[in-house]
């Protein structure tokens, strides 16, 4: 089929329809359920951008030759990685970054898993086999995935092995000659409004006989019987696009998966009860590294519009010539700056794995995923002091087409723009840095790979330090002995 348009995406939402759940009431139609349907359309209008732009966003398949999405190349060369960089910043411009679980997250994801089969197959030659097959499988039919990591939230002080309930996390229930049965939960699915799920393990299973049957990877249709995604309340409130500017658009969706006895089949399996090679998959294979790259991306989009953002405010009210307005912007020019420098650096020091996909350099990699979750929040604070009292006394589109229309197009005005200009601008701060959807995004960037201090606990232990505590040992010798 090669790679769909926005109503084919539509289409096989209606089509294949999933149990999803919000607010106490199974969801008919995602395509038309209201404070869902707009991220729905979202989605199809990135799947559009695709044909809008195909020598960015498409690549002829390797296997068809149909046209089909960048996203699951699997690049071999620095040109190759390169251009999957620009897809994913052509795609995540278009959102400002608001849409973080687009597709190409997974996909990058899912293209790592094939490059590195053989590392699956280690385990199991069909596992290796299985994420070949699949890669080939959502190319070729431009799927949408969602993808769920971690275990409920409940005693957090033991392993999922521990809990009161063996089944309240997502276990291994019934092995069957065809597949298996899993039971219990997983968190957090964002973007349910997808067409299959990857269901992948975190790398914090204990090597212990009692976390392997919590210990699988594999990927099923959102539509497979047992499987529920119980959605939290959607931020999108069924306002207008003026009133609720990103929300009313960008609205993805979290949702906690419930595996009500599914069945999984081995062909859809691509790791099984082997907690180490659970452990190891993400790195071994680059797929952390894929998808970190993916993320930059959308950073570099989501600070270019912050920065587009406060500047125009600041034009729009006349505050550039205070100095702490430079300040505060200049702050958020060395965040793009800063973005951008490391993903460079990851493609242009980018080399082949161990399986020959090019791979970016994971040291500036990693050191973006670390830096933006404390950058992010405070870019927004920037927003809400440059804003201020702006920032809640906007009206309504109703009020501005209300009985006061004459009276809030002379009182609201700024110093370079007439009331109808302003009003627009700073319901877009509003909902970028106070509103409900502004305010999940903050908490999705600060957690965006996990908790921060456990992060940096691995940055600790896996990036050597040898080379510069040599140098400083060098220079104290040199001194005890001049």
């Amino acid at each position: 089929m090669g790679a769909r348009r926005g109503e084919e995406v539509l289409r096989r939402f209606r089509e294949q329809p999933i149990e999803l759940w919000h607010r106490g009431e199974r969801v008919k139609d995602i395509t038309s359920e209201p404070g869902i349907a707009n991220g729905a359309r979202s989605l199809a209008a990135l799947y559009d951008l695709q044909w809008e732009q195909p020598d960015t966003m498409l690549f002829d398949s390797p296997s068809s030759g149909d046209k089909v999405g960048r996203s699951y190349q699997i690049p071999r060369t620095h040109e190759e990685l390169t251009g999957i960089g620009e897809m994913m910043l052509t795609w995540h411009r278009s959102t400002f970054g608001m849409m973080g679980r687009a597709p190409d997250y997974l996909n990058r994801a899912m293209a790592a898993y094939a490059g590195g089969a053989d590392f699956l197959a280690s385990a199991d030659a069909r596992f290796g086999e299985n994420a070949i097959r699949y890669l080939e499988y959502i190319r070729e039919n431009d799927l949408c995935l969602t993808h769920t990591l971690i275990h409920p939230q409940a005693n957090r002080s033991v392993a999922v092995s521990q809990q009161a309930d063996e089944f309240l996390g997502a276990r291994i229930k019934e092995e069957r000659d065809d597949g298996f049965i899993v039971k219990g939960a997983r968190m957090l699915a964002t973007l349910p409004i997808s067409d299959e799920i990857m269901v992948f393990p975190s790398t914090l299973l204990r090597s212990v006989a009692e976390d392997a049957p919590y210990a699988f990877g594999f990927a099923i249709p959102n539509s497979t019987p047992g499987l529920k995604f119980q959605a939290r309340e959607t931020v999108d409130y069924g306002r207008s696009q003026y009133d609720h500017p990103l929300g009313a658009r960008y609205e993805e969706l979290d949702a906690v998966v419930i595996f009500d006895d599914v069945f999984v089949p081995w062909e859809r399996v691509f790791l099984y009860q082997d907690v180490d090679v659970c452990n190891q998959a993400y790195a071994t294979t680059g797929a952390v590294i894929h998808m970190a790259h993916q993320v930059i991306c959308k950073n570099i989009a989501k600070t270019e519009y912050l920065l587009g953002l406060v500047s125009m405010i600041i034009d729009s009210i006349g505050i550039e010539p205070f100095q702490h307005i430079h300040e505060k912007v200049t702050e958020i020019w060395i965040n793009l700056e800063t973005m951008k420098a490391f993903r460079r650096a990851a493609e242009v020091d980018a080399a082949p794995n161990d399986y020959g996909v090019m791979t970016p350099a994971w040291a500036p990699i990693d050191a973006a995923r670390n830096l933006y979750p404390r950058l992010y929040p405070r870019m927004i604070e920037i927003v809400q002091q440059i804003g201020a009292s702006g920032l809640v006394a906007m009206p309504t589109e109703a009020d501005v087409n209300g009985p006061l229309a004459e009276d809030i197009q002379h009182y609201y005005q700024s110093a370079r723009q007439t009331a109808l200009e302003r009003i627009p601008l700073f319901r877009l701060a509003w909902d970028t840095a106070i509103s409900a959807f502004g305010t999940r995004q903050v908490l999705y960037e600060r957690f965006f790979f996990g908790d921060p201090v456990r992060m940096a606990g691995a940055v600790f232990r896996s990036h050597d330090r040898t080379e510069h505590m040599d140098r400083v040992r060098e220079f104290l010798k040199e001194q005890t002995t001049w």
